[in-house]
């Protein structure tokens, strides 16, 4: 019998090859690993000799997937267009995919921390984040705990994350006293 699962792994992870990334596992510290789909020109392509972890040459782009799924099953139709302009790394987030720990932390700062290390570790710089869900909640952290490598945030679905503060700051970004002033317009033109 075919497991369908395996066959449909099989055929999203040839595609993403294919978008030019390629599956890498980095120690994060003893007990700890994250798998990352990482551009195939950062990374060695040779077991016998291993060359060290090259800069991305492009902007980079870190997708991060919700509870329920790992990075492929949930970013699987934006990696191709990203991959044309982006060094794009797709995750699993520790708990998830291939990505384990012996630790008992279960926190968004312990994912967070997780996640900068292995970036600094693939020669990372700087990023923007994009998350998903639990994801997002990861994005929120990490922004918060390594403004010097992340450089923009997108969330999708984790209003559980979202400060008031943060609601306030783009309402006054965008020229607005409040958030009914920005939804409510008070003439024709507006």
């Amino acid at each position: 019998m075919v497991n369908t699962v395996n066959v449909i792994w099989t055929l999203v992870s040839w595609v993403v090859k294919m978008a030019g990334l390629k599956l890498h596992t980095v120690e994060i510290e003893p007990g700890t690993v994250m798998r990352f789909w990482v551009p195939s020109n950062t990374i060695s392509k040779s077991k016998l000799k291993p060359k060290p972890i090259s800069k991305p040459t492009k902007p980079v782009v870190v997708l991060l997937h919700g509870f329920c799924g790992g990075g492929l099953a949930t970013w699987q139709y934006q990696i191709n267009p990203l991959a044309k302009k982006y060094a794009v790394y797709v995750p699993d987030l520790i708990f998830f995919g291939g990505s384990t720990t012996d630790k008992s932390d279960r926190s968004l700062a312990f994912q967070a921390e997780c996640l900068a290390v292995g970036l600094k570790k693939l020669g990372v710089e700087k990023c923007v984040v994009v998350g998903f869900s639990y994801g997002g909640m990861v994005a929120f952290k990490m922004a918060e705990m390594y403004s010097e490598l992340v450089e923009a945030v997108v969330v999708s679905g984790a209003v559980l994350a979202v400060k008031e503060s943060m609601i306030s700051k783009a309402v006054e970004d965008a020229g607005f006293s409040s958030c009914s002033e920005m939804l409510m317009p008070s003439s024709v033109e507006e």
